[in-house]
């Protein structure tokens, strides 16, 4: 198995020569082969053990048995306790989910700390085929039948061309010790229900049931190489990017065959799952909108816009006093007393200062607003202007608007209020200017 694991390391994983490596041990027998291998061809390794505190004792003794397996190693050994079920209860997550999030961060924060090059998990080939079968199960796509990625970013697994019988044999051969995870003995869990009824008794129906299983993943893969360089063409056909924006254009997309599935790849990275929300998106009226976790869908007009969520702290409105100068937050702006005017800009306007009453309030526009809008004698209201400017939804959620005494004096970056403009008995002049 050593010699195995080199030529696969020499041909598909070169990178990892020469390099600081983290190892995830759980102290089960995945792992604490893979701490062993990794030790046998010098690699530069050290150990990292999550305590869930979801077994009781069971858990600490665990965690013990990592850190004297690091011991007799002589490699360094990094451990953490969580209280899982607390943070599964806060952020509305099953167990496992929660193990799985805490697991990942507290992994990515060394890897970053001490500039560990990559992390290396004990993912073997029967995991990949649990995880075919349990994806299998939730209607996945074809990305999801691809099974567990080799390498995804800095997660290597160098395991997975090893089944749990082969690695088991290792174990038993070189008399090593590892620890029983009692909960894998019960079948509360999907994963494990396959791994102790379903995939036992799919491999008594034909021989070579993992390999014949590889051999189909590489064709699902290859087709799914395929499908992305496919997409990569039909990105740029229909989608505009914009400042923290892309517009999907809804007419481009419906000319082409296969709209729903072109929809469906557009949007996986997104992590939208909602997929017949989603279809009906493409005849719905304007506002209508779907989300994920990170993104939101949002139909105006002709196309589909894709932003990101906004931040539930997202500030709303502020307040800006006569001695202020500049402004960062939420936009950047200065203020500057001025004796002549220069150029009118979208980005820069000269108001009459004594007409201004401090402090000035920065704020996000409201339904209801109105202004005179610069040149103009009567009022409008914001909306009407917006809908004039033909500015899209997503747009008008961008916009703020500057205000004296509840009086609107710019809708910063587009238009002055014709009450605060400069003239010829304006005394003082103050320059406002919104830099980007």
């Amino acid at each position: 198995m050593v010699a195995t694991l080199k030529k696969h390391i020499n041909e598909n994983l070169p990178f990892l020569k020469g390099k600081k490596l983290l190892v995830a041990c759980s102290g089960g027998i995945d792992s604490v082969v893979l701490a062993y291998l990794l030790k046998r061809l010098k690699f530069d390794i050290s150990l990292a053990h999550c305590n869930f505190s979801l077994r009781g004792s069971e858990s600490d003794e665990d965690e013990a048995f990592v850190i004297d397996l690091a011991d007799k190693l002589s490699v360094p050994v990094f451990t953490e306790t969580f209280d899982t079920k607390k943070y599964a209860s806060i952020h509305r997550l099953s167990t496992q989910m929660a193990a799985r999030e805490l697991r990942y961060q507290w992994f990515e924060e060394i890897l970053k700390e001490f500039k560990f090059d990559y992390l290396l998990t004990g993912h073997h080939a029967d995991d990949d085929l649990e995880t075919f079968f349990i994806n299998l199960s939730r209607g996945t796509g074809l990305r999801g039948l691809t099974g567990i990625p080799m390498i995804n970013t800095a997660i290597v697994r160098p395991l997975l061309i090893f089944s749990r019988n082969e690695i088991l044999s290792y174990a038993k051969e070189n008399d090593l010790y590892w620890r029983e995870d009692s909960s894998n003995a019960k079948a509360d869990y999907l994963r494990n229900r396959l791994r102790l009824e379903v995939i036992p008794k799919y491999k008594e129906t034909a021989e070579g049931t993992l390999q014949n299983f590889r051999k189909t993943q590489e064709h699902l893969r290859a087709s799914q190489c395929l499908i992305d360089d496919y997409m990569a063409l039909i990105y740029n056909l229909v989608i505009t990017e914009a400042p923290e924006a892309y517009a999907i254009n809804i007419k481009k997309l419906q000319e082409l065959p296969n709209t729903d599935a072109l929809l469906y790849e557009l949007l996986f990275p997104f992590g939208f799952m909602a997929w017949s929300d989603i279809s009906d998106l493409l005849k719905a009226q304007s506002g209508k909108q779907v989300f994920s976790k990170t993104h939101r869908l949002l139909k105006d007009r002709d196309v589909l816009i894709l932003t990101k969520m906004p931040s539930e702290e997202s500030i709303e409105e502020i307040f800006i006093s006569e001695n202020e100068k500049n402004i960062n937050n939420p936009i950047k702006l200065e203020f500057k007393p001025t004796k002549k005017i220069g150029n009118i800009t979208s980005s820069e306007v000269y108001v009459d200062n004594d007409k201004i009453k401090y402090p000035l309030q920065l704020r996000k526009w409201r339904e209801g607003d109105v202004f005179q809008p610069f040149g103009m004698k009567g009022n409008k209201k914001l909306s009407k202007f917006f809908k004039d400017e033909k500015l899209s939804l997503v747009a008008k959620e961008k916009i703020w608007v500057l205000c004296s005494n509840g009086q609107i004096i710019w809708i910063v970056g587009m238009r002055l209020d014709e009450r605060f403009k400069i003239t010829p008995e304006t005394k003082r002049i103050l320059k406002i200017t919104r830099i980007s």
